[in-house]
């Protein structure tokens, strides 16, 4: 069963005040220790509750508690500054758990509604550096120029790297024993730009000369699905553990997916292209007539095609499949290039982190809310 993010984040406290009480108990008095254990009941019975405002009324004076029990210290002046940062960063990080989290699309499952990460091939040099920091600023494109330092070089691995803290890119590893780093991920490197082992380089050759649009920057809105569940037609964000078909990333963690919700628990759900049926009505919510249109970029649903991996669901316009209790059905608004539900199955509830709220880079015709 789906469980609101106040209740996690409320169990997480408790947990939190039990290790520091374990930890301070020996330098700590028996009066604040024992405000603490009220609170921490107090805490408890909201969450018994569900009530997230008696469940924020309850942590403030909880956390001012478990912050008193800290011993004093000499250097006060230096814990004060210490505690402002903090704070910030806790505030920061409450606004990412619990509010707003900031989303990258990754692909083109979500175009034209969204924007993926899109890579071309140049024929001549990238435009000059004041030309190519506007056009990043504006429209989120960056460019590589990379050219062979060797004679009669070819690339021999290109495994994906941190080009910095916040950039995802590639190292392309050469026979040579050249390393060149790019700003481009291997997979559009690969079946983007055409970018792959094997290809043979002379010196001065453009092994990347390319230009790459990242994609729309996105916050994701976390706060309203503790509240009320998701509703047919949204764009919503959803972790990919434990979805059969779907590997876990490179570093054995979850992913994060985009798609427009379909089907809700229930629903019967069935694709005879270019329109999408639930329960034996055409699909009329604005979103779903978009894709259905066939127009400015869409390309209506549709069944299954020979140049993809087959689909488990909806393969035939006669397939019928019915979405279970607890779980969504995700269709990509690019329909006829989107892995999603029909490929890999359903999304379990607890899966759900939140709903696509606004594209806030770049400042394309995207900008703005989500629809």
């Amino acid at each position: 069963m789906f469980t609101p993010k106040y209740i996690q984040e409320g169990r997480a406290l408790l947990k939190a005040a039990r290790k520091i009480i374990r930890y301070r108990k020996d330098v700590s008095s028996p009066e604040d220790l024992a405000s603490v254990e009220r609170q921490m009941v107090e805490l408890r019975v909201a969450l018994r509750a569900r009530s997230p405002e008696k469940v924020k009324a309850v942590e403030r004076p909880l956390l001012e508690r478990l912050g008193k029990l800290e011993a004093p210290s000499r250097h006060r002046g230096l814990t004060e500054n210490v505690e402002l940062v903090l704070v910030a960063v806790v505030l920061a990080l409450g606004i990412r758990a619990f509010f707003l989290q900031p989303f990258k699309i990754p692909t083109g499952s979500m175009q034209p509604t969204l924007n993926g990460v899109v890579a071309k091939r140049m024929a001549a040099a990238p435009p000059n550096p004041l030309v190519r920091a506007f056009e990043f600023v504006t429209i989120g494109r960056t460019y590589e120029d990379v050219l062979s330092q060797a004679d009669n070089d070819v690339i021999v691995g290109i495994r994906p790297v941190k080009v910095n803290l916040l950039w995802e890119g590639s190292a392309i590893v050469m026979r040579s024993g050249q390393v060149y780093r790019v700003g481009i991920t291997p997979e559009v490197l690969r079946y983007q730009l055409r970018v792959g082992e094997g290809q043979p380089f002379r010196r001065g050759q453009p092994i990347v000369r390319a230009y790459a649009d990242l994609g729309d920057q996105l916050f994701v809105d976390r706060f309203t699905y503790n509240f009320s569940m998701p509703h047919r037609a949204d764009v919503f964000v959803f972790k990919t553990n434990d979805i059969i078909g779907i590997p876990p990333a490179p570093d054995g963690t979850s992913q994060h997916y985009i798609k427009r919700l379909a089907g809700l628990p229930g629903e019967t759900l069935r694709i005879d292209a270019p329109s999408l049926f639930i329960d034996g009505h055409l699909a009329e919510e604005p979103g779903f007539r978009r894709v259905e249109s066939r127009e400015d970029g869409y390309t209506g649903y549709t069944n299954d095609r020979p140049d993809l991996p087959s689909m488990v669901y909806l393969a035939t316009p006669a397939s019928t499949v019915q979405v279970p209790e607890h779980a969504y059905f995700a269709l990509g608004d690019n329909s006829a290039n989107s892995l999603d539900s029909r490929y890999w199955g359903f999304v379990p509830e607890e899966n759900v982190v939140g709903r696509g709220l606004f594209v806030y880079w770049p400042f394309t015709k995207h900008w703005g809310f989500v629809r």
